[in-house]
């Protein structure tokens, strides 16, 4: 989707709303429990936390770029969900095949069973909204 005269398309309608409330909510998640763990017990599991504040980040920038509209913020936020999709892939076949690596779960562990798997559903479905939406021609 193209800018036209000067306006950003937005990214947020329709579909688009519920990602980003779903991306601010895991955002609150992964942050709050990383801040908590990191503060507090880091030296249990500084791997499992590490990646838990990552992927609080990645859920940050994706709720911004989702928010800000545009065909860059688009394509960012593409790149980002692919990404973030990727990492729950290896996180989370980590976690399965050798959990002695994890003595703590982290957001993607399982694949984000702890978070009802909407770690691995929530880059799917964005990958397909932000994919269709840069289809749609205003």
């Amino acid at each position: 989707m193209a800018a036209v005269e000067g306006k950003r398309t937005r990214l947020i309608s329709g579909p688009g709303m519920l990602l980003v409330w779903l991306y601010g909510v895991m955002v609150v998640g992964a942050v709050s429990r990383s801040v908590y763990q990191i503060a507090t017990e880091f030296d249990r599991a500084p791997l499992a936390y590490s990646l838990s504040a990552m992927a609080g980040l990645v859920y940050g920038f994706i709720t911004y770029t989702l928010v800000r509209g545009g065909e860059t913020a688009r394509k960012a936020a593409l790149y980002c969900c692919a990404a973030e999709l990727a990492g729950v892939l290896v996180v989370g076949t980590w976690t399965l095949l050798d959990p002695s690596a994890f003595p703590d779960a982290t957001v993607w562990s399982d694949y984000g069973m702890g978070y009802l798997f909407i770690p691995v559903l929530l880059p799917l479905s964005a990958i397909y909204w932000l994919r269709k939406a840069g289809t749609v021609k205003p």
